[in-house]
């Protein structure tokens, strides 16, 4: 395979002492989930670029939540890099019981994932989940949240079906991530007040401001819908394909690269595999890190990334 001449994952022909099996012909193509939440599009994005590197192929399908897990257990797709919980539990638990849907590991922790505000309605006095309904009237009785079928949208019309802190007048407005922000932004310059389904990593947390509302543990968890969110796979799959399973086992990403790579992917009109190539390139010690014990797609072994190598 041609490899982009600035990757850091310039790979040996050599086999190492001790070469791993070479997976079965089925684990050529990786198929990945993407719900269409930015930070899950930036971590897909990168993990291909590695993969492609290490000789797979590699497919991505736009799913919602709920078909992602069936997606799993019918075994069309192998992996998702974003089970957030506890907020996926009610999604993901059917699957995780049957045994067809299995978890390998959190890739990231301290994610926060709750309902916000904008300046305005917290400088007026908008700062819990008690507060809301007292303020009917500016938010104009309407919550937003993102794409149908979303888990926090689920707690969101829960609350309001249960009249919870008094929202059984609101209204949950569903679209998507990106038409969400679009509307807080469009609040935000007519100084008009908001509440939405806010979360970290986001760029959101930089562009816009905004504050997290407290009072929420019994539907979003405590610490501010305090997340973990996880990698989650077929039944098997990393079993099946070592050197995938391998890989997926090493992958940790951080807050500050989430928001980074979003950042890039939703302000900058640039391509997703290019921010990702360029990240990689600039954190050899994280690349090395994936890269232990992992091996080519033939078996051959992977010449680590150099520090000296890093490019600005």
């Amino acid at each position: 395979m041609k490899l982009h001449k600035h990757c850091l994952l310039t790979l040996a022909l050599s086999t190492p002492l001790l070469a791993h099996a070479v997976e079965p012909v089925t684990c050529d193509l990786v198929r990945f989930a993407d719900v269409g939440w930015t930070d899950i599009t930036a971590t897909t994005a990168v993990t291909r670029v590695v993969l492609n590197d290490l000789g797979y192929r590699t497919q991505v399908k736009r799913l919602s939540v709920p078909d992602t897990y069936k997606a799993l257990q019918d075994k069309q797709i192998d992996v998702f890099l974003g089970t957030w919980m506890p907020t996926s539990e009610a999604h993901i638990r059917p699957y995780l019981d049957s045994g067809a849907v299995e978890t390998v590991i959190a890739n990231l922790e301290g994610a926060k994932y709750t309902l916000a505000v904008n300046q305005p309605a917290y400088e007026g006095g908008l700062k819990s989940f008690s507060d809301l309904a007292k303020f009917n009237k500016e938010l104009d009785g309407t919550l937003y949240g993102i794409e149908p079928g979303n888990d926090g949208n689920k707690l969101i019309q829960s609350m309001i079906d249960k009249n919870a802190f008094g929202l059984g007048d609101f209204s949950l407005v569903e679209s998507s991530e990106s038409s969400m922000l679009a509307q807080v932004k469009r609040a935000e310059h007519l100084n008009q007040w908001v509440v939405f389904l806010g979360w970290e990593p986001h760029p959101m947390n930089n562009q816009v401001q905004m504050h997290y509302l407290s009072g929420g543990d019994d539907y979003f968890g405590p610490d501010y819908g305090g997340a973990t969110v996880y990698t989650s796979v077929r039944k098997g799959y990393t079993e099946q394909c070592a050197n995938v399973g391998r890989l997926l086992h090493n992958l940790r990403f951080s807050l500050a690269m989430e928001n980074h790579l979003m950042e890039g992917i939703l302000n900058q009109s640039t391509n997703r595999r290019r921010e990702a190539k360029a990240w990689l390139a600039a954190n050899p010690e994280v690349v090395s890190q994936w890269l232990q014990g992992v091996t080519r797609r033939d078996g051959s072994a992977v010449k680590m990334p150099s520090s000296s190598s890093k490019e600005p």
